[in-house]
């Protein structure tokens, strides 16, 4: 059975990049305002906060959704 959840399937680590592969960490910065994308910007570094910051993850999760409707 197909999953409808966009997420299904997709790593944190997936996601992140992707999304910096659309956007460019400057872009995602002004989108989502949190130092990880702002200052000194990596995957790795992104990764570490937004797995111990369910606030960051769920709006990191939400513009994902928002781009590959």
């Amino acid at each position: 059975m197909q999953s409808n959840d966009q997420l299904h399937g997709k790593t944190l680590e997936i996601i992140v990049t992707e999304l910096v592969n659309h956007f460019g960490w400057e872009d995602l910065g002004q989108i989502i305002k949190i130092n990880c994308f702002t200052s000194n910007p990596s995957v790795g570094s992104s990764l570490k906060f937004l797995r111990k910051t369910p606030w960051a993850r769920k709006k990191v999760e939400d513009l994902y959704s928002s781009i590959i409707k």
